[in-house]
């Protein structure tokens, strides 16, 4: 029988109904007291880390989750995380970066609803995150949602209500759960040990761009913040108009040091700035294009290379050197 260690973070599955809505009370202790079932699949450790609405998740706490992990590993079979669902998306991307190609598997998951609820899905996900721990071919960083397991660095939560809250984005699911069975589709890379970082860089800010919106934001971004993110439409590009300023807004952060990654707003198939003349000019400015990578996995990827490095070569080498099947296409 394998040996489980499951790390409690909070979130929607660990919640109990106060005067001021759901909030976070239930240890990882008392989650397991409503699927003993589990007791039959393998045996289980727990370690509260954390109990927050993951709201509140920080990148702090995208360490102190990690070198728990670090900390435990040897002793360990597999890893599964409760984890509220809003940022889950995001943990399990930084994850995947730090922790890189683990032989284990780290498997997060959550809930739509509370375990304590009549109706949820919370048993029913936190069952199987512990039955495709125990499999033989899972390894790397994932989410086990409702029957579907999704590679850390290509979920995105799509759903607020639904029990199907979260999506494989760009990249197939790894394997599916159906009665109690796992069936599995795609093997993570692995090594004999997972290579562990320690450091993260918090510094990293989004500009989502909206029809008419002013430069003005994007160079309060750039003042404030080390890296920038910009969601932009389509394929990717900046708005040209007579009274915009973006591109000079480019060439500032440029000369400041400060480093600029282009991806889009949709959800699929990613961005190409060769396509239209409002991306293609900026090809030359030392910006970086995300291509099918989600905004998540952009996030998480940067604050791994920020906190590594800081010279342009080595960030750029880093960004676009796939790390688990997080970039697929590359221009």
């Amino acid at each position: 029988m394998k040996r489980i260690l499951m790390i409690g973070t909070g979130g929607t599955i660990a919640s109990e109904m106060t005067e001021s809505g759901l909030s976070p009370r239930l240890d990882t202790t008392q989650l397991l007291h409503y699927i003993p079932q589990v007791q039959s699949i393998c045996s289980v450790d727990c370690v509260q880390t954390m109990n927050v609405d993951s709201t509140n998740m920080t990148p702090a706490d995208w360490l102190t989750i990690a070198r728990c992990i670090r900390d435990h590993y040897e002793a360990y079979d597999g890893f599964v995380i409760s984890h509220g669902t809003d940022t889950m998306a995001y943990t399990a991307a930084a994850l995947s970066y730090l922790v890189q190609d683990s032989p284990k598997p780290i498997v997060l998951t959550g809930a739509q609803k509370p375990i304590s609820m009549d109706v949820t899905d919370s048993k029913t996900n936190l069952t199987d995150a512990f039955t495709y721990a125990c499999s033989e071919r899972a390894s790397g960083v994932c989410i086990v949602f409702n029957g579907s397991v999704i590679l850390g660095t290509r979920a995105k939560k799509i759903r607020t209500h639904s029990f199907s809250a979260f999506s494989s984005i760009n990249f197939p699911e790894l394997a599916v759960l159906q009665d109690g069975k796992v069936l599995q589709y795609i093997d993570l890379p692995k090594r004999e040990q997972p290579l562990f970082y320690d450091n993260i860089h918090e510094n990293i800010g989004l500009v989502k761009l909206i029809p008419g919106a002013d430069a003005g934001m994007l160079d309060y971004a750039i003042a404030r913040y080390d890296a920038v993110i910009v969601e932009s439409f389509g394929v990717g590009g900046l708005p040209e108009t007579p009274d915009s300023r973006f591109f000079s807004s480019i060439l500032r952060a440029k000369n400041m040091g400060k480093l600029i990654v282009m991806t889009t707003q949709v959800l699929s198939e990613g961005s190409d700035l060769n396509v239209y003349r409002v991306g293609y000019s900026l090809k030359d400015q030392g910006i970086l294009e995300a291509f099918d990578m989600t905004t998540e996995s952009v996030v998480g990827k940067l604050s791994w290379i920020l906190g590594l490095t800081r010279d342009p070569i080595e960030i750029a080498k880093r960004f676009y050197t796939p790390i688990a099947h997080d970039l697929l296409i590359t221009g």
